[in-house]
């Protein structure tokens, strides 16, 4: 089983963390800005149970990305960092995906946008996240806890607590959405 293992910081700035990464030659992907679509059955079966169906559409800003994928996240996994079972592929087609899985009764529950900038650092990957409506973020991702520990400690946030929530979660804090509504969280 796939599991994701990352630690998530809320931060003022991306600049700090890119300068230390420069200086430890760590490798730019790119940047992108991302559409991200949640969806769910009208009862909510998955956000219900901390699982998420997720389809997202990716626009190449500079260097390179990921296609489009497809994701499926199990339920969070109580640790220092956030962890669970994730499942992800490509797509070709992002628009017959979701047509698929229309038909199957998942519907659009929350649609999110982020900008991404990618470094690739060891066996981390850090993320540089600005999500529309939240703010800045950094995401370290890793094989093990030791390995996100290091990458942190290099790029100054080995001090700062990591959130264990995901973005749909933050996005939704106060939010109540009816059965059959759905959310959207776009960029200015």
């Amino acid at each position: 089983m796939p599991t994701e293992l990352e630690s998530k910081l809320r931060v003022d700035s991306h600049e700090p963390v890119r300068e230390k990464l420069r200086a430890a030659a760590a490798a730019y992907v790119g940047r992108v800005k991302e559409t991200n679509r949640i969806l769910d059955t009208d009862d909510g079966r998955l956000l219900n149970s901390g699982c998420g169906l997720r389809i997202r559409r990716v626009e190449i800003l500079d260097g390179n990305g990921p296609k489009a994928t497809v994701t499926f996240k199990g339920p969070r996994v109580v640790g220092k960092f956030k962890q669970r079972e994730e499942w992800e592929t490509q797509l070709d087609d992002a628009d017959a995906m979701t047509a698929i899985l229309a038909a199957l009764g998942f519907k659009d529950r929350i649609l999110f946008e982020k900008r991404r900038e990618t470094w690739r650092l060891g066996e981390c990957t850090i993320e540089l996240d600005d999500v529309a409506q939240l703010g800045l973020f950094v995401e370290v991702e890793g094989p093990s806890e030791s390995a996100i520990d290091a990458v942190l400690a290099l790029i100054g946030l080995d001090g700062d607590s990591p959130i264990h929530e995901s973005y749909i979660a933050l996005l939704m804090k106060g939010e109540n959405i009816a059965q059959g509504e759905t959310r959207s969280f776009r960029f200015g």
